[in-house]
């Protein structure tokens, strides 16, 4: 699909197949995708902009294209709505439509980390340690948390090229929903001005985004004994929304950054407003409000 929309639009796409991946040394994503016949890709396309200055927008996507929870298995009833885990992923492709026909700016880089979360004799379990593109390692205590395993090294790979702030779209965790059920998307950000803008987008854009706490406490959670990270806290269901964003957050380090956690948004049982059954779209019309404030 990524390929379809760049040759397109004229955009340039870039897919690393999994022997590429390791080579990148992609160790999140090689191995959140190992227990799957279907093996794992990396999608990045670059829109150039107008303006030809250095600014370069990353968007990262989470392209979990079934995710059954892995070794961490997940509970039977509604796991076939999980054919919905690559809901940031789609944003991404659906923005491409408007990138393609309305250039931006400046640059736009979007990456999007794919792999499907099976169980098998393969599969990454609880109690690994990968090792992802900079060299930084996690712990894995769930292998039911592998969306922020795989944006892990999708925020590391758009920092590479080049990158300058980043945003995230995934539907990272069941926990947003204990907050705001299937109404808003949870934030989480480590630059109040960014955040700012996009939450001026989303009201603009008339959908519903509200801003998590980055306090360092939430931060200590994540800390392991064995890596530099771990996948999960000790204690999951404590701050789950936010500790998620945050472990992305570890891997943006310095650079300007907005997690947006779509795990209640993206996909909705029953038809409200302009959003329709199934998959949702939600935070293309975000993005794009922020990408042409003065549209």
């Amino acid at each position: 699909m990524a390929q379809g929309l760049a040759a397109r639009y004229g955009l340039e796409c870039t897919v690393l197949d999994e022997r590429a991946i390791e080579e990148h040394g992609m160790g999140g994503l090689a191995g959140v995708g190992a227990g799957s016949a279907n093996p794992p890709r990396m999608v990045a396309v670059r829109v150039r902009g107008t303006a030809g200055g250095g600014e370069v927008l990353g968007l990262v996507g989470k392209g979990i294209t079934f995710d059954t929870g892995g070794i961490s298995l997940k509970k039977p009833e509604g796991m076939e709505e999980m054919i919905s885990d690559m809901g940031g992923a789609a944003v991404l492709l659906g923005l491409l439509h408007v990138l393609g026909t309305q250039p931006p700016r400046d640059d736009v880089v979007i990456v999007i980390p794919c792999a499907e979360n099976m169980p098998s004799g393969t599969a990454f379990k609880p109690g690994d340690i990968l090792t992802v593109m900079n060299g930084q390692t996690i712990e894995v205590l769930n292998t039911d948390a592998e969306g922020r395993v795989v944006l892990a090294d999708g925020v590391l790979y758009a920092k590479q090229l080049g990158a300058t702030r980043l945003i995230d779209v995934a539907t990272l965790t069941g926990s947003v929903l204990m907050s705001f059920a299937d109404v808003a998307t949870g934030a989480v950000a480590n630059n109040e001005g960014l955040l700012g803008e996009v939450l001026s987008a989303a009201q603009r854009a008339g959908e519903k985004v509200w801003p998590l706490p980055n306090y360092p406490e939430y931060h200590e959670m994540l800390r392991s004994s064995v890596a530099d990270i771990k996948n999960a806290p000790s204690k999951d269901r404590w701050a789950g929304c936010i500790t998620a964003g945050l472990f992305i957050g570890y891997f943006a380090g310095e650079t300007p950054w907005v997690h947006l956690d779509t795990g209640g948004t993206a996909w909705l049982w029953s038809p409200r407003g302009t959003e329709p059954v199934g998959g949702t779209g939600v935070m293309v019309r975000t993005l794009a409000e922020y990408i042409y404030p003065e549209a």
